[in-house]
């Protein structure tokens, strides 16, 4: 353990000295990784830095014991820092796990009305908002890319980003299918209802994780359709892109000019193929599924969310809340807190 915390102290003071070189400041690309590295690295290496600052403690108030007159006040000293050893050598134990690269980064979220016709459209609608009132409540920003509105209310699909301190790091466990168990309002004989709608977290791609080549890519434009002030019938704003050799396809339609529009279709392509590559290599990995929390597929049947038990289940980890109303919004901490203690756990037991 103390072998790893050296060599993170070791790089980070690394970093600090190729940060201050121009030679690294002029070249974007570099600046950005190790900035990123830095950062991963600074809870670890704080921690550290406070540790040594204990163990420092503990031989001094082991000196001052020898002194007959401080004995006692440095026996005292001594359980205090003794104590404060033990719980940061144990809280190492969880800090030193290997961290996902991607903890750190802003998020893009689609949302799609699934099985269930008009109410998981509505379902949708009620899972963006939950996701809004959660950034909200941890001082994130919420920027919405596209949105194409259900005929009856919600959304047969939305695609929002996320944006702010370690949002990935919290939302990567939402990725699979929402069921809702409810009444829909829609329905005059009052029957219970079960509807679902899938949701899927990508971590935002960086220029320095993904190439995305010109020749690569067909652009068309179109008129876009809904809310967006005058014009939106008239001009040709909203753009499509085709990723031609994976044949994926993003549209944005949300902002009012066409450069707009282009540019944040294109954050959710890279995102997107970005997303594709990690399940690729999770699927070489094999094993590294195993131990995960979910597939992270847009399959998986991860949550219900019942309403006439006022109940939430997240089945993943057997985890039940009586607060639904609270959930929807956006009092998600004990689901999410729940979800990233057991994903250490596992992680800890295959070491």
């Amino acid at each position: 353990m103390i072998e790893r915390l050296e060599n993170i102290e070791k790089r980070y003071n690394e970093i600090i000295d190729l940060l201050s070189k121009q030679e690294i400041l002029s070249d974007i690309k570099k600046t950005t990784a190790l900035s990123r590295e830095q950062a991963s690295l600074k809870e670890n290496y704080e921690a550290y830095q406070e540790y040594k600052k204990v163990l420092a403690n503990i031989n001094d108030a082991k000196e001052l014991m020898k002194d007959k007159e401080m004995a006692e006040f440095a026996k005292e000293e001594y359980t205090i820092n003794e104590e404060k050893r033990k719980k940061m050598e144990s809280d190492f134990e969880i800090m030193l796990l290997p961290k996902d690269p991607n903890d750190g980064k802003d998020v893009i979220v689609e949302i799609r009305g699934a099985a269930g016709g008009d109410e998981a459209n509505i379902f949708a609608g009620d899972l963006y908002r939950m996701y809004v009132y959660y950034a909200e409540k941890n001082g994130w920003k919420v920027e919405e890319l596209n949105a194409e509105e259900g005929a009856s209310g919600g959304y047969s699909q939305v695609e929002f980003k996320i944006k702010g301190d370690n949002v990935y790091s919290k939302l990567k466990y939402e990725s699979g299918s929402h069921r809702v168990q409810r009444v829909p309002t829609t329905e005059s004989q009052g029957r219970i209802q079960t509807s679902t709608a899938t949701v899927l977290v990508m971590p935002e791609a960086d220029d320095i994780d993904i190439e995305i080549k010109d020749s690569d890519l067909r652009i068309d434009t179109y008129c876009a359709s809904g809310h967006g002030g005058q014009g939106v019938n008239t001009t040709p704003s909203a753009v499509r892109i085709t990723h031609i050799p994976t044949n994926t396809v993003v549209t944005c339609q949300n902002q009012r000019s066409q450069i707009q529009n282009k540019a944040e279709a294109m954050e959710v392509l890279k995102s997107r193929l970005y997303q594709m590559e990690l399940e690729k290599q999770e699927k070489e990995l094999g094993s590294e599924r195993k131990n995960k929390i979910g597939t992270g597929d847009r399959a998986e049947k991860i949550r219900t969310y019942n309403y006439p038990q006022n109940r939430v289940t997240d089945h993943r980890i057997g985890f039940s809340t009586m607060q639904l109303s609270r959930v929807m919004d956006g009092e998600l901490d004990d689901i999410i807190n729940a979800l990233i203690t057991e994903d250490q756990a596992r992680k800890l037991k295959g070491e």
